[in-house]
C-alpha cells in the first residue's frame, strides 16, 4: 500500500508557521493539523497567539479549541487524535499538513511512544509537596541518584518533567531512560515530510519574539490571564499555565513582580523555549532548513510539494 504523505512545518515559536501554513493552504489541496500543546486549550487566545476566527475561517486548524485549560493533555493523546485526523484528512482527498512547535508531538507521532505508565495523581500530589518543601533543585538531585541519565538531560528548572521522570521511576521501579528506549512501532503507512522555519539570524527571531508579546499585551494578554485566574479549578502547577508568558502574567497578578520585570521574564522565557525548540530541530532526521522571508527557499518549497501531489 502506498504511503500517505504528511507535511511537517516546524519551527520555534514566533517563527512565521502559521502564516506560511495558512498561506500553502490557499493554493494547495492541503488541511491543517496543530502541532501545538497550548493551542489545544479553549480561552488561551492572546498569549498563545492563536489563529484568530477570521484566520481558522479561512483556514481550518484540526486540534485547536478542544480542552478547557483544567485539563491535561499529553503526547500519547495527541498522537491518537493526530492520526485520526490525518484519516479524515486523507478520506476528503487532501493532504494533511501538520504545523506546530511541539517536538516531542511530532517525534511520538512519526516514532511512536515508549510504554510509559499513566499519571498517578497521589504520586504527583506527593513529589509537588516535596518540591514546595524542599524545593525543585532537591528533586532534580533526587533524579539525579535515580536515573542519571535523565537527570542530565532535563534542566534543573523544568519542574513538569522533573516531577514526570521522578513519577515513572518510582511507579515502574526503572529509571525513565530505560523506559523510554523500549519505544512502540513507528508507522509504516506514513512518509514525513519535515520543513524547519528559522530565520538566518538568531537576533531576528528575538525580536520578533519581543514585539510579539509587546503586541499581545496591546491586545488584553492581561485581561486573558485574569478570566483564566477566576476558574476555580486552575492553579499554576496545570500543565496549560505553564505555556510561556502565562506564569509571568499570573505571577505579576498575584503581586509577586512589576509589569517591567514581567514582560522582561516573559520575553527571556519566550527566547529560551525558542532555544529548546531549535536544539530539538537540529537532532530531528530529515530535516529541510527553510528561511520564510527567501523567495529562492519559498519556490523550492513550491516545487517540492508538486511534485509530491503529483507523485
Amino acid at each position: 500500500m502506498k504511503a500517505t504523505p504528511v507535511i511537517c512545518l516546524m519551527g520555534p515559536t514566533a517563527s512565521g508557521k502559521t502564516g506560511l501554513a495558512v498561506e500553502l493552504v490557499q493554493r494547495f489541496p492541503l488541511e491543517i493539523v496543530s502541532v501545538d500543546s497550548a493551542l489545544v486549550y479553549r480561552g488561551m487566545d492572546i498569549g498563545t497567539a492563536k489563529p484568530g476566527p477570521e484566520v481558522l475561517a479561512r483556514a481550518p486548524h484540526r486540534l485547536v479549541n478542544i480542552l478547557d485549560p483544567e485539563e491535561a493533555y499529553s503526547a500519547a493523546r495527541f498522537r491518537e487524535d493526530a492520526l485520526r485526523e490525518i484519516a479524515a484528512i486523507r478520506a476528503t482527498g487532501r493532504i494533511p499538513l501538520l504545523v506546530g512547535g511541539t517536538g516531542l508531538y511530532f517525534r511520538a507521532l512519526e516514532q511512536g511512544l515508549s510504554p510509559l505508565p499513566p499519571a498517578n495523581p497521589a504520586l504527583r500530589r506527593e513529589l509537588l509537596e516535596d518540591a514546595r518543601q524542599l524545593g525543585w533543585h532537591a528533586l532534580h538531585a533526587r533524579l539525579r541518584r535515580l536515573d542519571p541519565v535523565s537527570a542530565a538531560r532535563i534542566h534543573p528548572n523544568d519542574t513538569q518533567r522533573i516531577q514526570r521522570a521522578l513519577e515513572v521511576c518510582l511507579v515502574t521501579e526503572r529509571p525513565m531512560s530505560a523506559v523510554l528506549a523500549r519505544r512502540r512501532a513507528s508507522r509504516d503507512d506514513l512518509r514525513f515530510h519535515k520543513w524547519g522555519l528559522m530565520p538566518p539570524e538568531r537576533s531576528q527571531l528575538h525580536a520578533r519574539i519581543e514585539a510579539r508579546f509587546r503586541e499581545m499585551l496591546e491586545l488584553g494578554f492581561e485581561a486573558e490571564v485574569r478570566a483564566l485566574r477566576e476558574r476555580p479549578g486552575l492553579n499554576l502547577n496545570q500543565p496549560a499555565m505553564r505555556a510561556v508568558g502565562y506564569r509571568q502574567m499570573w505571577l505579576y497578578l498575584e503581586g509577586a513582580m512589576d509589569r517591567q520585570s514581567m514582560i522582561s521574564k516573559a520575553v527571556v522565557a519566550t527566547r529560551n523555549y525558542a532555544k529548546r525548540q531549535l536544539t530539538w530541530l537540529r537532532r530531528e532526521p530529515d530535516l529541510q532548513w527553510l528561511d520564510p522571508a527567501s523567495r529562492c527557499q519559498r519556490a523550492a518549497l513550491d516545487r517540492s510539494l508538486w511534485r509530491l501531489l503529483d507523485g
